[in-house]
């Protein structure tokens, strides 16, 4: 597994890649730990390059959850393999946690938790 945190208009987007297992798993709760310790009141999990996520990894999603919830942030999943979707819904967590199909959903200029397009011309 590679995890991968990057800065996108306004939210700390946590890249995850490969499998997430009972031995990668603890790497990503660090990271998830690490990114809302430090005051990211907007978390996007981008799981669009995850193979396997197995219960380990559904526990680190809740614990991220839970931790969002008592900081007044939000966490919201990018779950775009259908199969991967599925696992998430059998283990309830479309109903915990908000699993978006695209990012935009969420990144784009008109959510009205995303501070107003401030570009100023700059390359990133």
């Amino acid at each position: 597994m590679h995890v991968h945190v990057v800065e996108d208009r306004g939210w700390t987007v946590v890249i995850v890649r490969g499998v997430v297992d009972v031995a990668s798993a603890p790497e990503l709760l660090q990271t998830l730990q690490e990114v809302q310790f430090g005051g990211s009141g907007r978390i996007l999990v981008d799981l669009d390059q995850v193979e396997l996520l197995d219960s380990y990894g559904i526990g680190v999603l809740v614990d991220a959850h839970k931790r969002a919830r008592s900081h007044d942030s939000r966490l919201v999943v990018l779950v775009t393999r259908e199969r991967l979707r599925h696992v998430l819904e059998r283990a309830g967590l479309d109903a915990m946690l908000q699993l978006v199909a695209e990012a935009d959903e969420v990144l784009a200029p008109g959510d009205p938790s995303t501070p107003a397009d401030t570009d100023d011309g700059a390359d990133r």
